[in-house]
């Protein structure tokens, strides 16, 4: 919880938290913005991170219980790379699409079938590009049972990987940096009202 509430400031004072009207890559609108990319130009606040997300898959998950660690491109890599390194894992990513040239590969990184994967991305919104990359983990022969994300932003991630059969561990959400912030005089009400009519809470 001290990590979150540091976390949440953070990311608010240096701008990697905004509040207003958005519209996603998706081309949703939304009443706030998360772009997590920022953290690694702040070295101490990334260790900081990765070392709760390697918390994280500790506590929830076990080091045992997986062989590998897989990502999508491009910012969750960089989350994943570290935590890789901190845990000394094997690494692999899956592309946004194959490689139109070469051998064309879908999946970068020695993966074996059967090898059991734990899934690494920045933020979890939908879900969708979290489930399309286990179907590709999964169609070249790996194990998936676990994903971990640094936010939730609780809009339909959770339960879309339900349906895989994969369960969604995060480090937090975004309802609770926006209480946390309000907490902090950082952000009204009316802003904490905003967010949980975009999750569906409200």
């Amino acid at each position: 919880m001290d990590f979150v509430k540091e976390f949440a400031t953070f990311l608010h004072q240096n701008g990697a938290i905004k509040f207003g009207d958005f519209t996603l890559t998706s081309g949703k609108k939304s009443s706030y913005y998360i772009d997590l990319r920022i953290v690694p130009s702040f070295p101490h606040q990334f260790r900081k991170m990765i070392k709760s997300l390697q918390n994280l898959v500790s506590e929830n998950i076990g080091f045992d219980n997986f062989d590998c660690l897989a990502s999508v491109p491009t910012s969750g890599l960089v989350i994943a790379s570290a935590l890789a390194l901190e845990i000394v894992k094997p690494l692999i990513y899956v592309r946004n699409k194959p490689k139109e040239h070469g051998t064309g590969k879908a999946i970068e990184g020695k993966l074996r079938k059967d090898m059991r994967v734990v899934l690494v991305d920045d933020v979890a919104t939908t879900g969708i590009s979290l489930v399309n990359t286990i179907k590709t983990l999964r169609e070249a022969g790996a194990i998936v049972t676990d994903a971990c994300v640094i936010i939730n932003r609780f809009e339909g991630s959770t339960d879309l990987l339900n349906k895989e059969n994969v369960k969604l561990h995060e480090i937090t959400n975004v309802i609770e940096i926006t209480n946390l912030l309000n907490k902090e005089n950082l952000v009204d009400h009316q802003t904490i009202e905003l967010v949980k009519k975009q999750t569906g809470l409200l």
